[in-house]
């Protein structure tokens, strides 16, 4: 394969997760068993320095149908809130008319704030009964892939254009991110969020590596992809979301502002850590290989000791870490989760049932947090069963 953002053809293999199913795919009772799984390998590039996945998943197989939806946890929704509120002093406060467009707009909830302020909203989200439920919900969406085609169809510019935890998803990265330009407006500012690829590395957040996320961006990366479309990223932060993720302001290169003082000592920040670099991505993978010892090690104990141990979240994500380590029903008698999508399925790969979280009878003596991007809301949330003695154990505990 050549690399996703430069076409380069010299890529080197630096941590292999083996073969995994699709992590969305949560299944019903009679599709345990009948998954198909396929290689989850990151490689990197030497030319760009883009670690990424060196197979894709079909973004119809991925993105068509499946559960997740954004609205889930008040965590990701106030950091919504938060983001819009910034956007707009920044940069759309004063505009008698404003307007946005969401790509993988999901259930609306980060539209639903920039509605709050007085923004005219349109998402755009490849699952049709999640754009639906969007649209009965009043946040107009368009169920459709998005690329340059799609943003032609479209026929309008906007203000701002938000990607949250999309742009690293894309299959038609190229076609997308020419369809971002054409609809941005000469002023207008593109934000995207997306997982830093130094924070997963400093977290050993290895789980955050799956199906859908083909592109693992640090800011060296993401310029260079967007710099090949004449855009440019001037302003940003870290923010602690999901583990570390990055919030990047962006815009037309013959138009962008003066780079900011936060933006570029985070840059300056990631050329010390040498994130960029290979040798960093061959430290990380053994570092995995150790966390996943210690995490069976810890699960053993458990059982030795005749503890019960139920999952805590069934995040995407979690399904990278259970069927890397081969945590199973042996381990796990079940996953208990908020989202309602999810009542009476399994886990793909080692198909450990899902229990609704308010319909748990009785509680075990430690939940394993497979969400431990939202650590300190499921501990605020539960501090009664923490008083009662049950632990809650974090197999990733990132950095504050």
């Amino acid at each position: 394969m050549k690399c996703r953002i430069c076409d380069c053809e010299n890529l080197t293999p630096v941590l292999d997760l083996g073969l995994q199913p699709w992590a969305n795919h949560f299944l019903t009772k009679d599709e345990v068993g009948s998954e198909e799984r396929y290689p989850l390998s990151l490689v990197y590039c030497t030319e760009c320095a883009c670690v990424q996945l060196d197979y894709t998943v079909p973004k119809e197989v991925m993105f068509s149908n499946h559960t997740y939806v954004s609205g889930t946890t008040k965590t990701l929704a106030k950091h919504f809130l938060d983001t819009a509120k910034e956007v707009d002093l920044l940069f759309t406060h004063d505009r008698s008319s404003k307007s946005i467009l969401d790509i993988g707009s999901n259930d609306g909830t980060q539209l639903k704030q920039y509605q709050s302020l007085g923004f005219d909203v349109l998402g755009v989200e490849s699952c049709g009964g999640i754009a639906e439920t969007a649209n009965k919900n009043g946040v107009p969406t368009v169920n459709a892939f998005f690329n340059e085609e799609c943003a032609e169809k479209l026929g309008k510019q906007f203000d701002i254009i938000n990607a949250s935890g999309v742009f690293f998803h894309l299959e038609e990265l190229h076609s997308a991110t020419r369809g971002i330009k054409k609809a941005l407006k000469n002023n207008g500012v593109f934000v995207i969020q997306f997982l830093y690829m130094k924070s997963i590395v400093e977290n050993l957040a290895f789980d955050q590596i799956y199906h859908e996320h083909l592109l693992y961006y640090t800011l060296d990366t993401v310029e260079k992809l967007l710099s090949r479309h004449g855009l440019t990223g001037f302003d940003g932060y870290l923010s602690p979301i999901h583990g570390g993720s990055i919030v990047l302001y962006v815009t037309h290169k013959e138009t962008a502002p003066s780079i900011s003082i936060r933006l570029k000592a985070l840059i300056d920040e990631e050329n010390r850590s040498k994130v960029n670099e290979l040798e960093s991505y061959r430290e990380f993978a053994k570092k995995v290989e150790q966390m996943k010892a210690r995490t069976v090690e810890f699960l053993d104990r458990a059982k030795c000791l005749g503890q019960k141990v139920f999952g805590f979240g069934a995040p995407v994500k979690g399904n990278t870490f259970l069927n890397y380590c081969g945590i199973d029903t042996r381990y796990l008698d079940c996953l208990v989760e908020k989202n309602e999508l999810r009542r009476g399925l399994y886990s793909p790969g080692m198909h450990i049932p899902i229990v609704i979280e308010n319909e748990v009878a009785r509680h075990p003596d430690i939940y394993f947090c497979l969400a431990w991007n939202f650590k300190h809301e499921i501990l605020k949330n539960n501090q009664p069963l923490l008083d009662q003695g049950v632990s809650f154990f974090f197999p990733v505990n990132p950095k504050e």
